[in-house]
């Protein structure tokens, strides 16, 4: 039975995590939750599972949140510490973490920090402040398994073969909703819009970032730290199907690739119980259906998004912090509707290109550079 605590657990996948905890009682219990401020789905959660504890990261709301909402079981604790509290708990075995965001960076470190098998569903964790995390994750020798659908897929498809003997991993993007579209017909684009993906239902940074591209860009830069591998052997192809989640090529020619629907329940009940497979509640394929699959080569002119991801993978350093903290405020400015969507990545690239580069930053200045490249966008904004 493994013990597992969800941080961000009343976003898209934790929901989708619990959904898989649910399924498999005699394989998984939940001991913790957290969430930032959603506190009515948090009770509902609590309720439902009766985990140990429940954590609001946002210590403002402890005297307006009702104890009556959530489990007369369940521990209500407030505050960052108490999310690190939960990631380092000794009765918990596996961490999820989901917190969207570089929010989610601390929750990971103190899991990994305290010897916890860690389920990463949170990739701006690795764009980040990737060679620290892995480097913190190899000394205390505890696994580090993906969730994102595309890095699941390359996981799964690396049990194949060793290291030695890939060639090159492609991760698959659907195009999000404007595949297709000119630059000027993107001028356009209002949040509304960008908000309508074809394929995943996802939380709204998610769901823009996948309409700009800037998903598949901090992918490339995730899976560069991940998995160990260089810069130049990480490709993109555009799969509007969503069906293939990645591939990984080897020496000799053959290419391994993962199939399934587009469901984050299979990439997260794989992390929750490798080295295992059981069923559970994904979505199966059904091969008595006519099906298709289309693969294109992006367009990176129309989507320069994604070539900033590529860039950052080979400059590493600071690079990641800033990409990601610059791309977030960029993402709120424009739901909020003060800021175009063409000009996301624009803002990205002016930012990156005024920082100070360092190449081998301490987790104190990916923290400062963090705050430096929001408040930066907002600048280039006014």
């Amino acid at each position: 039975m493994q013990r597992v605590a969800v941080l961000g657990s009343t976003g898209s996948i934790g929901t989708n995590c619990l959904e898989v905890i649910g399924a498999l009682p005699g394989q998984l219990s939940l001991r913790g939750v957290a969430a930032r401020q959603s506190w009515q789905a948090l009770g509902e959660q609590s309720r439902r599972f009766a985990p140990r504890y429940a954590v609001l990261e946002d210590s403002a709301l402890r005297p307006t949140v009702p104890r009556d909402a959530f489990s007369p079981q369940t521990e209500l604790l407030f505050g960052p510490d108490a999310v690190a509290q939960l990631a380092s708990d000794p009765e918990v075995d596996v961490v999820v973490s989901s917190i969207v965001g570089a929010a989610g960076l601390a929750g990971t470190w103190a899991a990994l920090e305290a010897g916890k098998r860690v389920c990463l569903a949170n990739k701006e964790t690795l764009v980040v402040a990737g060679p620290l995390v892995m480097d913190l994750a190899r000394k205390n020798g505890v696994p580090l398994l993906p969730v994102d659908s595309e890095h699941s897929a390359i996981f799964q498809a690396l049990q194949s073969g060793r290291p030695q003997e890939v060639r090159r991993i492609v991760l698959t993007a659907s195009g999000g909703p404007f595949r297709g579209w000119t630059r000027d017909q993107l001028e356009q684009v209002t949040p509304e819009m960008a908000l309508r993906h074809p394929n995943w239902k996802m939380g709204p940074k998610i769901t823009i970032d996948s309409a700009t591209l800037m998903n598949k860009a901090l992918e490339v830069i995730e899976a560069r730290w991940l998995f160990d591998l260089g810069p130049d052997q990480i490709e993109v192809v555009v799969h509007p199907q969503s069906i293939v989640h990645s591939f990984v090529e080897f020496v000799d020619g053959s290419v391994m690739a993962q199939l399934g629907p587009p469901d984050m329940k299979l990439p997260i009940q794989y992390a929750l119980t490798f080295p295992e497979r059981l069923d559970g509640p994904a979505p199966r394929l059904d091969w008595n259906r006519n099906m298709h699959l289309d693969f294109h080569p992006p367009d990176l002119e129309t989507f320069p998004a994604l070539a900033l991801g590529f860039e950052v993978a080979r400059k590493g350093g600071t690079c990641g912090a800033v990409l990601n903290a610059a791309n977030e405020r960029a993402v709120e400015l424009f739901l909020q509707g003060q800021l175009r969507f063409v000009d996301i990545p624009r803002a990205c690239r002016a930012v990156l290109d005024n920082h100070t580069f360092a190449a081998r930053p301490s987790l104190g200045d990916l923290v400062h550079l963090d705050r430096w490249a929001r408040d930066e966008v907002t600048r280039w904004n006014s």
